[in-house]
This record gives C-alpha cells, structure tokens and sequence, in this order.
C-alpha cells in the first residue's frame, strides 16, 4: 500500500482513541505491512510492546539503537528477550565508536543542552534515520505513553514525523495497564526495575527515582526528557 493510500484509509483520531491496543497493531500491520518496523530500547517495561506486536507480526523488523553506554543489564535483558520472544532484531550502532567520540570530543552529556544534543544526534538520531532508510519502512510502532512526561501528555495514537508515519499502541496505558499484561503473560520488567529505576537510557544519563523527582527527571538530569526520537515540536531533531 502507497503511503498516499494509507493515509487516505487511516481512521479518524476518535475511531484509533476508540480502538484497544491489539487493534491498533493489527490496524498497522494491516495498513503498512513489511514498510512496518517496531522500535525497542529494552527499557523498564518493553517486553509489553516486544510481545503486543509480535503475537500479531512475529518477524516485524525490531530496531534496537545500541549506543554503545547502556547498562550491563540492558544488553543481557536485549538477549534474554530476542531468544525468549524470537525476535527478528535489527541492531543498529553509531558510526563512531564510545571510545572515538570521547578522544574527539569529551563527555558531551555533561556539558549543557546543546553539546547533548549533538550526542544524541549521533548515537540515536542518525542511527534510527539510517534504520528507516535501510529497511524501507514509512511507519514505525513505539511504546511511548502519556503518562511518561510531560512531552508525551497530548500525544495521539497516530502522528506524521516528516515522512514517518508513528503508533502508539498504548499510548493511553497507565502503569496498572502495563503491570497487569506483564502479570498476564508472564514477561518480566527489565532487572534495574528492582533498584529504583523507572526509566532507562544511557548508564551515564539516568538515573533512579528518589523522592521528590517525577519520572522525566530522571533522565539527563532533568534538562530534558527526549533523545531527539519522539521530538513533537516544529522542527523534530529526526530528520527523515
């Protein structure tokens, strides 16, 4: 199907509002086909989307940005999920190295919006744009949830990022929703769930709950809460 005859068939926001979770899949896989592609960053609860989508397209494409800085954690719970659910896992890397980057230009996360920024861009803005182009998709399902922060509260279930068409299966969940699927199909949070952390990116860049902070701020150390992926100004960091 055309991207142009998708748009055209794309139920109205209150119809997709309407429609549960499984729906929303199906309604994508029905509409976009092998152009489809599941995101992951096998975070605190991704093992909900992992399983969702792939009970309905088992062999979808599923990118995994590997920046290189993720926990130990992060990277046994990618392969304890990829055996146990039998993903079809498409890995994509910077094209510099973590040890390049820091020689050339230090620990850019440490020093203000603007140098995190240019990280971003180079260890998961270009690796998802070089994931999109390579495996020809032109919709794209992610996990994201309005509950997360406060960039995601007035999210819809579908959205046009440049030529990217993105779905948010469950965008409207809570965290009871996302518990009881976990509880109901036996799938477990990622490990670092037990230590306080509700959220997870980069080692260097996140951080535990403690009181008084909300789940945004728990990321590059409250001054932001997106990586460039799911920007929803005017002018999103991705550049498809």
């Amino acid at each position: 199907m055309s991207a142009a005859t998708a748009v055209a068939t794309r139920p109205s926001e209150p119809e997709l509002e309407a429609l549960d979770a499984a729906a929303r899949v199906r309604w994508a896989v029905d509409t976009y086909g092998e152009q489809l592609i599941l995101t992951t960053s096998f975070g605190v609860q991704s093992a909900v989307m992992l399983h969702l989508v792939t009970q309905v397209a088992p062999r979808i494409p599923v990118v995994f940005i590997d920046t290189g800085y993720l926990f130990p954690e992060t990277y046994r719970f990618a392969d304890e999920l990829t055996r146990r659910l039998d993903l079809n896992l498409k890995v994509f890397n910077p094209q510099l190295s973590a040890a390049r980057q820091e020689a050339m230009f230090g620990k850019r996360w440490e020093r203000g919006e603007e140098e995190l920024k240019q990280y971003n861009l180079i260890n998961k803005v270009e690796p998802m744009d070089r994931a999109v182009k390579e495996l020809g998709a032109t919709a794209w399902l992610a996990g994201l949830r309005r509950s997360q922060a406060s960039t995601r509260e007035q999210l819809p279930v579908v959205q046009s990022q440049n030529k990217v068409t993105k779905i948010h299966p469950i965008i409207d969940w809570d965290n009871r929703e996302v518990h009881r699927y976990l509880t109901q199909h036996d799938l477990p949070y990622h490990p670092l769930w037990e230590q306080g952390y509700v959220s997870l990116g980069d080692w260097h860049s996140t951080t535990p709950l403690s009181a008084g902070m909300s789940e945004e701020d728990t990321r590059f150390g409250g001054q932001k809460r997106e990586c460039g992926l799911h920007e929803i100004s005017g002018q999103p960091d991705f550049q498809i």
